[in-house]
């Protein structure tokens, strides 16, 4: 399995050196990805009557895009991963010219994880609708690949369209990886039938194996290689130690995870050094 440091979005801050020294902390480890969240817009619980959500405006977050051109010419390797990107509440022609912008300045190190989102205020800030995410993000993927493969691209869609035009430069990758976040029956079907790969939100138990084993059916019945596609397991530091690590990581391989992300977020680090010392940690634990 390829090991992933995920981006310790909330708890790092904004000093650029501290991001700096994360990113290429990670890199130096062997780390094969750098998995960021994405948030645009945090909630102010306080003015919510009812606000179960995980995050509000008091998390911070860093735009994933503009994270990547900062980490472009930081680092030489390590590749930049969205875990996952809210697709529906962008404009998919920006959406496709800044992933091919991170791909071209990376040489290649994208790989764009997408979700359709849960928080509707995020959705009513950004002009999009917040109720036909799921089909509008088919659309979308549809979209991306063409213009990320053509150099013209002339598209009637039902939410879009691009009448002969294209982006320049187009991505080294072509197209750009996409992987798919979420969990319902129709984001199964979709991963099956469009996805590049997957980052379930499950264990790698009986159950998470058996939900794995559903993708895979709605793969072959879409007529693909169920093994071309990838499967992302994630790992939290908080609460382990390296034997229930290294058990866990086993278990992902065993169900046949492609990728494994270690996330040090919520486990009471105090500063980058310790975020930095937890997936070194994490890395001997689990690769020696």
């Amino acid at each position: 399995m390829q090991l992933g440091a995920i981006f310790p979005q909330t708890e790092i801050g904004a000093d650029p050196v501290a991001v700096r020294d994360f990113a290429q902390a990670a890199e130096s480890l062997g780390y094969e990805h750098l998995l960021v969240f994405d948030h645009v817009l945090g909630a102010d619980a306080s003015q919510r009557a009812e606000w179960n959500r995980p995050y509000s405006h008091t998390d911070a977050f860093h735009e994933p895009f503009v994270l990547f051109g900062y980490l472009a010419a930081l680092t030489e390797k390590i590749q930049m991963t969205t875990g996952i990107l809210i697709l529906p509440q962008r404009q998919t022609a920006l959406v496709a010219k800044q992933a091919a912008a991170v791909d071209v300045l990376t040489g290649g190190r994208l790989r764009l994880g997408i979700g359709v989102g849960w928080n509707d205020v995020e959705y009513q800030a950004l002009g999009e609708s917040f109720r036909n995410r799921g089909r509008r993000c088919e659309e979308q993927i549809e979209l991306l690949r063409a213009l990320w493969t053509q150099e013209v691209v002339n598209f009637q869609g039902r939410y879009h369209q691009v009448t002969h035009a294209g982006i320049n430069p187009l991505p080294v990758q072509r197209p750009i990886p996409l992987w798919f976040g979420g969990g319902a029956d129709r984001v199964v079907e979709r991963i099956g039938r469009l996805g590049d790969g997957w980052f379930p939100q499950f264990q790698p138990d009986s159950a998470g194996q058996e939900r794995i084993g559903q993708m895979r059916e709605q793969a072959r019945a879409a007529g693909r290689d169920p093994a071309a596609i990838g499967i992302e397991g994630r790992l939290n530091i908080a609460g382990g130690d390296p034997d229930s690590w290294s058990q866990a990581a086993a278990a992902w391989a065993e169900a046949g995870a492609t990728h494994l992300s270690i996330n040090t977020m919520r486990a009471g680090l105090d500063g980058p050094e310790a975020h930095i010392k937890a997936i070194e940690d994490f890395k001997q634990a689990v690769a020696g």
